[in-house]
């Protein structure tokens, strides 16, 4: 219950102090590319449930068709605002709003998309039994993912030497979270 509470007042306050900053990014992704404003990302969250995920759009409309589900070095998908907030993670600021709504906590696994979490074995599931969150331990140690990832097989290079490692972390996460874990992380 404390953490829920956590999670509505940072969030609350965060999109009214942040306003102006969100309205800014808006415009600006809007005279850097056409299409909309927010991407909207199905993704997994507490028991399997799907969601969508908000996120300021980085990359160019229709991206998903162009290319792997995940992002790699120097990707040409991505428009030249999305390349600086990517950078500053700043195009993740939207999930104030997926917190808000109660589908994601501020701290916890990084939600996953369907079609990896089809991979999970039955053990890399346990990440499901808890929301996921803006930020976690993989967030904080894979921040720089997409540089990790290149050549032509990112998809099969994610699912079998980044993936495994990140699920590993937020196992261990999951199996040690606290609160003080989640104010320190």
């Amino acid at each position: 219950m404390a953490e829920r509470a956590l999670d509505l007042l940072i969030s609350g306050l965060g999109l009214i102090l942040l306003s102006p900053l969100l309205l800014f990014l808006a415009l600006w992704i809007k005279l850097d590319s056409p299409g909309p404003v927010l991407y909207q990302g199905k993704r997994v969250g507490l028991d399997g449930r799907p969601f969508f995920m908000y996120k300021f759009r980085t990359m160019v409309q229709g991206a998903e068709r162009r290319g792997p589900a995940v992002t790699y070095r120097d990707d040409p998908r991505i428009t030249k605002a999305g390349r600086f907030l990517r950078r500053t993670k700043l195009d993740e600021l939207p999930q104030l709003l997926n917190v808000l709504k109660g589908e994601m906590s501020l701290v916890g696994p990084r939600p996953e998309d369907p079609s990896y979490v089809a991979l999970y074995t039955p053990e890399q599931r346990r990440v499901l039994s808890v929301k996921p969150g803006i930020t976690g331990p993989t967030q904080l140690e894979y921040r720089d993912e997409a540089s990790m990832l290149h050549g032509e097989s990112v998809d099969e290079e994610y699912v079998t030497r980044i993936m495994p490692k990140k699920l590993t972390l937020d196992l261990e996460y999951v199996s040690n979270r606290s609160l003080v874990m989640d104010l320190r992380i």
